[in-house]
């Protein structure tokens, strides 16, 4: 059976997803004994694939006002976008990007990766930061229940390292920024269910910048990319690839955004790059492949970026092929009022705090999962729950609390071990909270009861929950789920605080397939010449869960591919 999304199933038929009601599952055998002649409800395109992809679109030469000639084209100037800038320039290539934004939105600073200069020099003073890369690679083949391509994985642990050793001689060139190694894998001595990876790497700013608003990682290394000659042209949109009669990916149909809205023609005789950033706001991509992560989804202001699926319909119009599952990086950071509950079209806020493993109930006032782990662990039991949303409960210690609970990666909130900075200090998430509170998110009570009439929970229900969670800490055992030690404590001390949590969506994860030449793969696994994928375009490396706990996988798969990416192009070695 065939087990992916091609261009050739889609025009064949209406497949699986013409069905109706079958999401992802449709996208697992389309073209092999399920084919319709007519698409069987609306949300089939008049050609028979899902109507998310819709057909390539047609411009006339009349409509190309102008053609531009380079030799690399990276579409998309973001996390993926500018490491192949540079790495194609360093080569020797002359390297046009294009973006249809203004300037570099969302670019990540949580970069994982294994063996970097700065992780081998902490080893002698901390030994637990050494990671076995095989056991590394097998978890993240773990976290997606195999439906991953090993050879990617093995990429990535091999040469993510020399990435990153890569990225801190740019960053730190003038001064202005230093790059931090994240040490820290959580308490040792009482490991919980899931183990934590020191894999993550952070520039900060250096007191030469410090007070800059206007600077930070993505400035730095946009800035030495154009150093090494690349160029970036703005406010401009992707259409569509263009192929020479071989079906080698020649350059781009491309769009200005502003003014008369121009078409133009691209060619780029060394390769084209996408990085524009998988589908997350694609409502009907999203819907048909992963209707679940909806269900939990609230929209958050302040998210970055826009993605709309435009680099994977592209490479599928060319016969590329997509993974079989919808994923995404879920965070559970996102909340509304009492009165809401979670999903796609809910507007609420963002809530830091919300990965903290303190106690969390449904709203049935009932506990129903270990709050400690991987963030969409948590997320994806709550799609279990009464209309997918829960709360999260808290005390007048929470600080202290946080800090013990020893938490690790982007969420948390003191220095880590080896004195590295956090993202965002405990001090200026309590000012967030308090915010939440005054704008009527977040609930105040000097009594559990109150606090559930307040959320809108069984009072009764809720304060047992509570009574018998206390008991539990006091006991030293979560004999419910087994949470650790040092994260079960009694929440005893008024004020309490609570907040109906949800999901803040951070980017899909599933693409298209794709080789470790970064090309994108025919349902034959043949490559597309002159076409590379990185970021959230790309898949093969992620599906079901994303391991968190590997702090910064996503950006330093994306990164190392794009570094990979832009070296392949320029050189032409594959």
């Amino acid at each position: 059976m065939q087990s992916n999304v091609s261009r050739r199933s889609f025009f064949k038929g209406a497949g699986l997803a013409a069905l109706g009601g079958l999401s992802a599952a449709a996208l697992s055998g389309c073209g092999h004994g399920y084919a319709a002649e007519e698409p069987a409800n609306p949300s089939a395109g008049d050609f028979g694939g899902p109507s998310w992809l819709g057909a390539p679109p047609v411009i006339e030469e009349s409509a190309i006002a102008e053609t531009i000639d380079t030799e690399v084209l990276v579409v998309g100037v973001g996390t993926g976008g500018i490491p192949a800038m540079i790495s194609a320039a360093e080569n020797g290539a002359r390297v046009l990007g294009i973006d249809r934004q203004g300037s570099p939105h969302n670019v990540r600073e949580d970069i994982g990766a294994i063996d970097s200069r700065l992780q081998q020099a902490s080893f002698d003073e901390f030994p637990q930061f050494r990671i076995d890369k095989m056991e590394a690679m097998e978890e993240i083949v773990r976290y997606a229940n195999g439906f991953v391509d090993y050879d990617l994985v093995k990429l990535w642990a091999n040469e993510s390292g020399a990435m990153v050793d890569w990225l801190t001689d740019i960053v730190e060139r003038d001064g202005k920024m230093v790059m931090e190694f994240e040490g820290g894998v959580g308490n040792i001595d009482d490991p919980g269910r899931d183990k934590a990876f020191a894999t993550g790497h952070s520039p900060q700013k250096t007191d030469a910048v410090a007070e800059d608003e206007e600077w930070g990682f993505a400035e730095s290394i946009l800035a030495y990319a154009a150093e090494q000659g690349a160029e970036v042209r703005w406010y401009t949109e992707f259409v569509k690839c263009e192929t020479d009669e071989g079906g080698r990916v020649t350059g781009v149909i491309a769009r200005e955004v502003e003014g008369e809205r121009r078409y133009l023609r691209i060619n780029a005789s060394k390769g084209v790059i996408l990085s524009t950033g998988g589908y997350g706001n694609n409502l009907e991509m999203m819907e048909d492949r992963q209707s679940w992560n909806q269900k939990i989804r609230i929209a958050a202001p302040g998210s970055g970026g826009n993605p709309t699926g435009s680099g994977i319909k592209a490479a599928l119009w060319l016969g590329a092929t997509m993974d079989p599952l919808g994923a995404a990086c879920t965070f559970n950071r996102a909340c509304v009022k009492p009165d809401q509950y979670a999903g796609d079209g809910v507007l609420g806020r963002w809530f830091w705090f919300g990965e903290q493993p303190f106690l969390k109930l449904n709203l049935k006032g009932e506990r129903f999962c270990n709050e400690s782990g991987p963030y969409d662990y948590m997320l994806h039991s709550t799609i279990m729950q009464p209309h997918q949303t829960y709360v999260d409960i808290w005390d007048a210690n929470h600080a202290a609390q946080a800090e013990a609970m020893d938490e690790v990666g982007c969420c948390r909130l003191f220095p880590f071990d080896n004195g590295a900075k956090n993202n965002i200090p405990m001090v200026v998430v309590d000012g967030m909270i308090e915010k939440l509170i005054e704008d009527g998110y977040v609930q105040q009570a000097d009594t559990m009861e109150e606090l559930a009439e307040k959320l809108n929970l069984p009072v009764e229900t809720t304060v047992a929950s509570w009574k018998r969670y206390n008991e539990m800490a006091a006991a030293g055992r979560d004999e419910d789920y087994n949470k650790e030690k040092h994260r079960l404590m009694a929440i005893d001390t008024p004020p309490f605080y609570g907040v109906r949590t949800g999901a803040w969506f951070l980017a899909t994860l599933d693409g298209v397939t794709i080789d470790t030449n970064m090309h994108p793969c025919d349902e034959n696994g043949d490559p597309i010449l002159g076409l590379y994928l990185t970021g959230n375009d790309s898949g093969g490396f992620f599906s079901v869960s994303y391991p968190n706990l590997m702090t910064g996988l996503a950006c330093g798969r994306t990164m190392t591919f794009g570094r990979r990416a832009g070296m392949l192009a320029a050189t032409g070695q594959a």
